[in-house]
């Protein structure tokens, strides 16, 4: 009985070293992986830094000052003026804003059609409601728009 018991014995043993190894296996491949990724944030890091410095060298104001002289006349460049700044509230509004016309209704009802196609149908205008489009916004002309010289301005808001 002893010698069975010391093999069980051995066997835990081994089994015991097996799953020691393959533990200490595992952590040493995620410690490299962890040295492998210090390693690409550290380049990643340089990267940024070395980036940052060339923009800050590319937007110097001599130089700028300088490219601006030397394309004088290709870029034919101007300083912007102070009143050309505008506040948020005179922007015009986002994409997001702007309401959605219902086209396909509009054109079933020019064309004289009855029924609306199954694909562009709304669930209101597949029940027989008709719903009322909404305008798109238009940007109103500015006075002087008329003249082709005042249509290539841009108008400007005031600084208040």
């Amino acid at each position: 009985m002893l010698k069975t018991f010391d093999l069980v014995l051995i066997g835990v043993m081994t089994a015991t070293a097996a799953v020691t190894y393959t533990i200490k296996h595992r952590a040493e491949l995620k410690l490299e992986e962890v040295h492998r990724l210090e390693a690409e944030i550290k380049l990643e890091k340089d990267t940024i830094d070395l980036l940052k410095a060339d923009w800050a060298l590319q937007s110097q104001p001599n130089r700028l000052e300088r490219l601006v002289k030397a394309y004088d006349d290709e870029l034919q460049l101007q300083p912007t003026e102070s009143t050309a700044l505008v506040h948020a509230k005179e922007l015009p509004m986002l994409k997001s804003e702007v309401p959605v016309p219902d086209v396909t209704e509009a054109k079933a009802s020019a064309k004289g059609a009855t029924v609306a196609s199954a694909k562009g149908a709304t669930v209101a205008g597949a029940k027989g409601a008709t719903a009322k489009a909404q305008p798109i916004p238009v940007p109103a002309p500015h006075a002087g728009a008329e003249d082709d010289a005042d249509a290539d301005e841009i108008e400007t808001g005031s600084v208040e």
